[in-house]
C-alpha cells in the first residue's frame, strides 16, 4: 500500500490547494453569511460528498474521460456555473427576507436537504477539484504495490478530511460574523445581496476558467 512519505506529500499538496479559496470555499462562506452556521456546515458536507464522488470516478477510470474530453469537461463546468448564477440571482431577490429566515427555523428538514444538495452540486462541478483529482491524484499512486483503486480512494479520503477541516473553519468564521449583520435588517439585506452578487460573479468565473484547451 501507500508509504507514509507518499501520503504526507499528497496531504501537503492537497493542503496547498485547499487553503486557497476556490468555488467551494466561497460558496460555504456565502451560505454562512446568508443562512448561518448550520447551513454552512451542511454545505461543507455536501461539498465533500460531491468531491469524493469525483474521487470515485477517477479511481474507476471515469475521471480520465472528463479530463481528456473538452466537451464533457466544459459541459460539467458550465452546468455548475449556471447553477451558481441561479443561486446568486435567487439570493439577491430574497435578500430582504433574510431577517425572517434568521429568526425562524422554518422547515429544517427540507432546508437541510436543499442546502446539502446545493453544496453537493458545487462540489462535484468544481473545475479546480476535477483537474486536481484527474491529473494530480494518480501521480501519487504506487502502482508497484497493486490495489490502485483502493490507493486512489484512500488519497481522496485524505484530501476530503483536510477539506472538511478547512472549509468548516471558513464557514464557522463567516457564521460568527453574520451575528453582527443580523442585528440590523438593513445590514443583513446588504450582506444577502452581496453574497448573491458574489455567487453570480463566482459562476461567471467558473464558466470562464479551468482549462486552456
Amino acid at each position: 500500500m501507500l508509504s507514509t512519505d507518499r501520503l504526507l506529500a499528497f496531504a501537503l499538496m492537497s493542503l496547498l490547494l485547499i487553503v486557497v479559496p476556490g468555488p467551494s470555499v466561497l460558496f460555504v462562506i456565502g451560505r454562512a453569511l446568508a443562512h448561518g452556521r448550520r447551513a454552512a456546515l451542511t454545505t461543507v458536507v455536501g461539498n465533500t460528498l460531491g468531491a469524493y464522488l469525483l474521487v470515485v470516478a477517477v479511481a474507476f477510470g471515469i475521471g480520465a474521460v472528463v479530463e481528456r474530453s473538452v466537451l464533457v469537461f466544459t459541459a460539467l463546468k458550465l452546468a455548475g456555473a449556471a447553477y451558481l448564477v441561479y443561486l446568486g440571482v435567487k439570493a439577491v431577490r430574497q435578500r430582504r427576507s433574510l431577517q425572517a429566515a434568521f429568526a425562524a427555523e422554518g422547515d429544517a428538514a427540507h432546508g437541510g436537504l436543499r442546502t446539502l444538495w446545493e453544496g453537493f452540486a458545487v462540489g462535484i462541478a468544481n473545475p479546480k477539484t476535477i483537474v486536481f483529482f484527474a491529473a494530480v491524484l494518480p501521480q501519487f499512486v504506487d502502482r508497484g504495490q497493486g490495489h490502485v483503486t483502493v490507493q486512489m480512494l484512500l488519497l481522496g479520503l485524505v484530501f476530503n478530511v483536510i477539506a472538511v477541516a478547512s472549509d468548516s473553519l471558513w464557514g464557522l468564521g463567516a457564521a460568527a460574523a453574520r451575528s453582527w449583520f443580523a442585528r440590523s435588517p438593513r445590514r443583513l439585506a446588504a450582506v444577502g445581496g452581496a453574497g448573491g452578487l458574489a455567487m453570480i460573479g463566482l459562476g461567471f468565473t467558473v464558466a470562464t476558467t479551468g482549462r486552456a484547451d
